[in-house]
């Protein structure tokens, strides 16, 4: 009777060798798009701070983090490591806030072509005031609707136009030229102008880290702007309560801290009101708070709102 002979180590050890890409590959699968989209993220109800005069309100989000070098990671300290990608979200900024990106982002160079803009909300239309450098600074306002530009950019069209106050059919009377040629794109980002209308692309103005995604709709609320970027997707932290920011898959770092399968919900220690989150004090809101971890290696970290920290509110006298 023969008797089959045992597999040596060697042999073994190539069998291993052989079947480790088929689990790798397993495992990357398991992983869903992270791999190749960067951290999965989801937002409600948070108003996320650009500087301390500057945020927007995520109503909704859902989209990815994604390293802006190829072969990197996101690193939540360093808000130019990644950028977001939007695949759906609600976003309103206020009339003021989009005023002071515009002065600060767009046209603050000593020579750009049109300074000291305001904008507020009347009657469901937007009026634009400014000075325009070239002609001596001299004062304009528009009247106009915002709307989507059909290309993911959103447009303010311009229905009546004044210069230091007098009525003129464009801007075109005022200037004697095309506006278009003063808002040179060497100067200006994230703004073009067609005849009398403004082009606003919101992947270039606000400051970093940049959004990537397209406008597909836009409205004024009160004294807000809000904008509908791509359409309603599946959100993978639906059944957290409350207002939150949720991270899923991918690599992400933050301070000393590295996960490899990013499982992390920052939750709003106050849900009544919006989730008051500030990238560039985030440690201190995570201080002010404390932390869970699931079962299966997760973190929810419940973090104080950025405008409830101590020293903020013995500043406002609360």
């Amino acid at each position: 009777m023969m008797t089959k002979a045992r597999p040596s180590a060697r042999q073994l050890l190539m069998l291993f060798l052989a079947l480790l890409p088929a689990a790798h590959s397993r495992l990357a699968a398991q992983s869903g798009e992270a791999d190749n989209h960067g951290v999965q993220i989801a937002m409600k109800n948070v108003m996320y701070h650009y500087t301390d005069s500057i945020a927007v309100h995520a109503v909704r989000l859902q989209g990815y983090l994604t390293p802006v070098k190829a072969g990197a990671i996101v690193v939540f300290d360093d808000r130019n490591s990644f950028n977001l990608v939007l695949q759906s979200a609600e976003i309103s900024i206020s009339c003021s806030s989009l005023a002071q990106v515009l002065n600060e982002n767009v046209f603050s160079s000593a020579d750009a072509p049109i300074k000291n803009l305001t904008i507020e909300s009347r009657n469901k239309d937007l009026v634009v005031k400014g000075k325009f450098r070239q002609k001596g600074d001299v004062s304009f306002e528009t009247t106009g609707t915002i709307l989507p530009n059909g290309d993911g950019k959103v447009r303010l069209h311009s229905k009546q136009v004044k210069a230091a106050h007098l009525p003129l059919k464009g801007l075109m009377d005022l200037l004697g030229t095309d506006l278009a040629h003063l808002i040179s794109t060497s100067k200006v980002h994230g703004v073009t102008v067609e005849k009398d209308d403004l082009i606003l692309d919101p992947e270039q103005i606000l400051p970093p880290p940049h959004i990537q995604g397209k406008v597909s709709a836009v409205r004024i609320e009160g004294a807000n702007i809000v904008l509908v970027f791509g359409s309603p997707v599946p959100n993978f932290a639906a059944k957290q309560s409350g207002n939150y920011m949720a991270f899923r898959h991918g690599e992400m770092r933050f301070g000393k801290l590295t996960m490899r399968d990013a499982d992390l919900i920052m939750i709003d220690m106050d849900p009544r009101d919006p989730f008051d989150f500030f990238l560039d004090h985030y440690q201190e809101q995570l201080v002010a708070g404390y932390t869970k971890s699931t079962l299966d290696y997760g973190l929810r970290v419940y973090t104080r709102d950025y405008s409830k920290l101590p020293h903020r509110a013995a500043g406002r006298g609360d």
